[in-house]
């Protein structure tokens, strides 16, 4: 049996998010298809339609943007017959180019938060672990040829995270990307390749980690958007405490979601140097191209 590594980045575009974010949930590949079955009931049921018959789709920058939470917040929590009904009066009216109601702007926010919350529940019904790398998007890239051609820091203690977990397991693990911009993947690529095949560590965990990254369109996968949905969360609403992660936080999402990542992140054990430590899926690493973490 094997596992597959969704990954997904956040705020890499240094725009609004507080990190940089590259992460996401692994699932074994015998539930692969059930957690998609389930999730596409979960948008049915949310929402009374599929968001991409509306040119839209769920992501997590979407679906948890803080005007969705001011929509949710007009009104007590509607029916769900009431809040599809109006869910889709506002996709429609959305490619009619017309104003929504006030009920319609408010069904669309609640149908986003439950959405938002089917997704976890269904990862923590599926057994997902979450995986993830955070730096601060202040970092920039040195000039140097080891940071044009070697895998960052943080993306090695990514892999290492998710190696302890397939090693654990006895079982082999995929990893899937999000499709970003053809020189950018081809530039991972070849620092992966890099890594696995170059470096000692790098070849000892291809024994559990195939070397072999797939890229998909986020827009086609189901498990790639509750990769994005999970490390959104992780980017504004999950923080490891003494660790100097402590830049803003919303606390609506702190509040809703940071106990189910926190739930679902992996724990088990590494080791490095001949000692054995506890071993977490989220690392932050303030400098993921100096020495140290």
């Amino acid at each position: 049996m094997s596992w597959l590594l969704f990954l997904d980045e956040s705020g890499h575009d240094h725009k609004n998010c507080p990190y940089e974010v590259r992460g996401g949930i692994a699932l074994q590949a015998r539930k692969l298809w059930p957690f998609v079955q389930q999730l596409q009931q979960a948008e049915l049921a949310a929402f009374g339609a599929r968001l991409h018959e509306y040119r839209k789709e769920v992501k997590g920058a979407k679906l948890l943007d803080k005007d969705r939470f001011k929509w949710a917040d007009q009104s007590d929590w509607m029916p769900d017959e009431a809040r599809r009904k109006h869910c889709r009066g506002f996709l429609t009216k959305g490619l009619e180019k017309l104003p929504p109601s006030r009920d319609e702007f408010t069904a669309y926010g609640q149908a986003c938060i439950e959405m938002a919350r089917s997704v976890f529940q269904a990862l923590r019904t599926f057994d997902a672990q979450l995986f993830a790398s955070v730096i601060p998007t202040t970092v920039r890239k040195p000039p140097t040829f080891e940071a044009e051609e070697y895998l960052r820091k943080d993306h090695v203690f990514l892999l290492e995270r998710y190696f302890y977990f397939l090693e654990a397991q006895r079982e082999h693990g995929l990893l899937v990307f999000d499709e970003v911009e053809k020189v950018a993947d081809r530039r991972f690529i070849r620092q992966m390749e890099r890594y696995f095949s170059k470096t000692q560590t790098g070849r000892y965990r291809t024994a559990w980690i195939v070397p072999v990254p797939m890229f998909v369109a986020s827009d086609l996968s189901v498990p790639m958007q509750a990769a994005d949905l999970a490390i959104y969360c992780i980017n504004w609403g999950f923080r490891l405490p003494g660790m100097g992660m402590d830049l803003a936080v919303r606390e609506e999402i702190a509040r809703e979601f940071g106990p189910w990542l926190s739930q679902l992140q992996y724990r088990g054990q590494g080791y490095r140097d001949g000692r054995t430590f506890d071993s977490y899926g989220v690392v932050f690493v303030p400098n993921p191209y100096g020495d140290g973490r």
